[in-house]
C-alpha cells in the first residue's frame, strides 16, 4: 500500500501547481482540443477541460477530486460550492486504463471538467485538488485553472522599454482596457501579467491613466520583463535511437536512462531565432500506436558544465516538466568530480522544453541573465489576467484574459 504524501497547512490554502506524491506523473490539465495553452474556460460556454495523469502502480487507486475557488492572489476564499457552480464540486475519478508494453507499469487516469450536469457560474481562479478517496487530507496534487467572463477588451502590446535602459535585453508589456459599457473604477481592478508559465516573476501592473484606448496600465517598472532566451529542447520519443539533444540511451536493471547533451552557458551568445514549446511538454512514443498508454518512463539526465559551483545562488531546470517551480523539485546539484551541475528527472516519453534559471540567495525570482542570457527578440508568450472586485461582489471575478506573443 502506497503511503500518500500530503499538501497541508498554509500551502493547502495557497493554491500552486504542485505534486506531493512522487509516484504521480505526467499531469495535464488542458482545454479540450488545445494542449499548449493555460486551462481557461468562459462562463456560460460549453467548453470543458481534460485532466490526465499517471500513477506509477500496477493496480488502480480510488481517487477523488474537489474544486475550490480562489481570490486573485490564489488564496482559497470563502465562496461555497453553490456560489461558484451548479452540480457537484467533488466527484470520484472513474475513468482509467492500464499501461501496456512498458517497462514501468502505470495506471492512466482521465476526467472531464466540469463533470456532467455541472457548470461554473462564477468567474475567477480555481484550484483542482486530487486526493485518495475517503481521505480528503491526502492531497496528491493541485492544478490551477481559470474561468473568465471576457467582459472587457484587452489591448496588450510588447515593445522595447521606454526608459531606454537595456533595450536589447528587456521587453515591455503595456495594457489598455476598453469596453462598450462603463469602465470600472481602477481601485477595484487588478491587472496581472505572466511570462510563459512562470509564476516567480508574475507582475501586478499599476494604473497609469486614461486615453482614447481606455483605461491603461503602461510605462511603469512593473511592465518590464527580462527577455531571456529561446527555451532549450529535447526529444525522448524514440528510446532506440537518440534524437534531438539526446546523447545516449541506456537500460540499467530494467530502468531507462536518457543522457542529454551537456547544456552550455548561453549568457554571452548571440541570439538565434528558434521555435520551441516555450516551456511546455507533449507525450509522444515514436513507434507506438497508443502514445498515452504505451509511452514509457525514462530517467532524463541534465548537466551544465561549471568549473566551480556558484556561491551566490542555485541553478534550476524550469518548465512544465517541473511545474515551473524554483525549489528542490527543480534544483540541480553540483558534482565536483564531473565539474558540472546535474539533475535527473523521471519523465514520460515525448518532447520537452525548459530553461536553466539562476536563483540568487535570499530571493524568490529566477534570473535568466546568468546562464540563458537576455534578448529582446526572445519569443516569450505573455498572458494578461484582469480581475475585478467591486463592493457588491462576493469574491474576485476574472473579467478578461488575453495572450500575446513576441513576434
Amino acid at each position: 500500500m502506497l503511503v500518500a504524501c500530503c499538501i497541508v497547512g498554509a500551502e493547502a490554502q495557497h493554491a500552486t501547481d504542485s505534486v506531493a506524491a512522487p509516484w504521480v506523473k505526467s499531469i495535464f490539465l488542458t482545454r479540450q482540443g488545445i494542449d499548449l495553452e493555460p486551462p481557461i474556460l468562459t462562463v456560460g460556454s460549453t467548453e470543458q477541460l481534460d485532466l490526465q495523469f499517471d500513477i506509477l502502480v500496477e493496480q488502480p487507486i480510488a481517487l477523488r477530486y474537489t474544486i475550490v475557488h480562489c481570490d486573485a492572489n490564489w488564496e482559497v476564499d470563502d465562496l461555497l460550492p453553490s456560489d461558484f457552480m451548479t452540480g457537484f464540486e467533488s466527484e470520484v475519478i472513474e475513468q482509467y486504463d492500464f499501461s501496456f508494453t512498458t517497462l514501468t507499469p502505470f495506471v492512466h487516469y482521465r476526467q472531464t471538467l466540469p463533470a456532467r450536469y455541472s457548470t461554473f457560474t462564477h468567474s475567477g481562479n480555481y484550484a483542482l485538488r486530487v486526493f485518495i478517496d475517503e481521505h480528503p487530507d491526502s492531497i496528491l496534487f493541485v492544478r490551477r485553472f481559470y474561468v473568465t467572463e471576457q467582459a472587457l477588451d484587452v489591448n496588450a502590446t510588447i515593445g522595447r522599454p521606454v526608459d531606454g535602459l537595456s533595450i536589447e535585453r528587456r521587453q515591455q508589456v503595456d495594457v489598455c482596457l476598453s469596453s462598450d459599457d462603463v469602465l470600472p473604477n481602477p481601485q477595484y481592478v487588478k491587472v496581472k501579467v505572466q511570462q510563459n508559465g512562470r509564476t516567480d516573476n508574475e507582475r501586478l501592473l499599476q494604473f497609469s491613466g486614461y486615453n482614447r484606448d481606455g483605461m491603461c496600465y503602461r510605462q511603469r517598472e512593473a511592465n518590464v520583463f527580462w527577455g531571456g532566451n529561446n527555451f532549450r529542447y529535447f526529444d525522448v520519443s524514440n528510446l532506440r535511437t537518440p534524437a534531438y539533444n539526446v546523447q545516449q540511451i541506456s537500460d540499467y536493471g530494467g530502468e531507462l536512462l536518457a543522457l542529454l547533451r551537456p547544456d552550455e552557458n548561453r549568457s554571452r551568445n548571440h541570439f538565434v531565432s528558434q521555435t520551441t514549446l516555450n516551456g511546455g511538454m507533449k507525450v509522444n512514443a515514436f513507434d507506438r500506436s497508443n502514445k498515452t498508454l504505451e509511452a514509457d518512463y525514462v530517467w532524463v539526465g541534465f548537466s551544465l558544465p561549471a568549473t566551480t559551483p556558484y556561491l551566490d545562488g542555485s541553478v534550476h531546470v524550469v518548465g512544465q516538466l517541473t511545474d515551473w517551480r524554483i525549489d528542490s523539485t527543480s534544483r540541480m546539484d553540483y558534482d565536483p568530480h564531473l565539474r558540472a551541475y546535474t539533475k535527473r528527472l523521471l519523465l514520460k516519453q515525448g518532447y520537452y522544453s525548459y530553461q536553466l534559471l539562476f536563483l540568487p540567495v535570499d530571493t524568490t525570482e529566477g534570473v535568466t541573465s546568468r546562464i540563458e542570457g537576455d534578448h529582446f527578440q526572445a519569443p516569450n508568450i505573455y498572458t494578461v489576467y484582469v480581475y475585478l472586485r467591486q463592493p457588491s461582489d462576493l469574491a474576485d471575478r476574472l473579467v478578461a484574459v488575453k495572450r500575446v506573443a513576441v513576434r
